[in-house]
């Protein structure tokens, strides 16, 4: 089957599933949709592997990077002021945390250093996966990064929704 036709037929499958998302009330449902649309179809074998014309995945990592940019305003900035303390710490923890994680991945479960350390780091699968691509590791590295993506797009509103009338009540005393 020609690429041009298996990529539209991806993003057919993902964009699709994306639509419907957009009716669970699943917060970035339509993000998981497509994710699991595409996955879906690739994890198939119906179709070829996607060949992704060049420099495809840094236009939409531009892309995602110039949408949350721009949610940074003078009000985000004054939150900032008063998030910095804990931005850092969350920040620190998640990267100390994720090459800990690696690195116990790597030596138990025999996964390649680089794969586990990059699979493991906090931040989003696109520039994980761009990161990994540069190491020659990026498709291993998506993977991890998808799984971790749909469990907690699946888990936290839950979660959230739980400990939320909790946290309310500790607010109020």
């Amino acid at each position: 089957m020609p690429s041009l036709l298996t990529l539209l037929l991806y993003l057919l499958g993902g964009a699709s599933l994306g639509a419907l998302m957009l009716f669970t009330g699943i917060p970035a449902g339509p993000l998981l949709g497509a994710i699991l649309g595409a996955g879906l179809l690739s994890i198939s074998g119906q179709l070829d592997v996607a060949a992704w014309p060049l420099g495809t995945k840094t236009v939409l990592g531009i892309g995602i990077g110039t949408v949350i940019g721009t949610g940074i305003n003078r009000e985000t900035l004054g939150e900032l002021q008063l998030l910095w303390k804990p931005a850092l710490v969350v920040t620190f923890t998640l990267l100390i945390t994720g090459i800990l994680v690696g690195l116990l991945i790597s030596k138990f479960l025999g996964v390649e250093k680089i794969v586990a350390l990059l699979g493991a780091a906090p931040g989003g699968t696109i520039g994980m996966s761009l990161v990994g691509e540069e190491f020659g590791v990026g498709a291993a590295v998506a993977a991890l990064h998808a799984v971790r993506l749909i469990t907690v797009l699946f888990l936290m509103p839950a979660i959230v929704n739980f400990l939320s009338p909790i946290a309310s009540a500790d607010i109020t005393k």
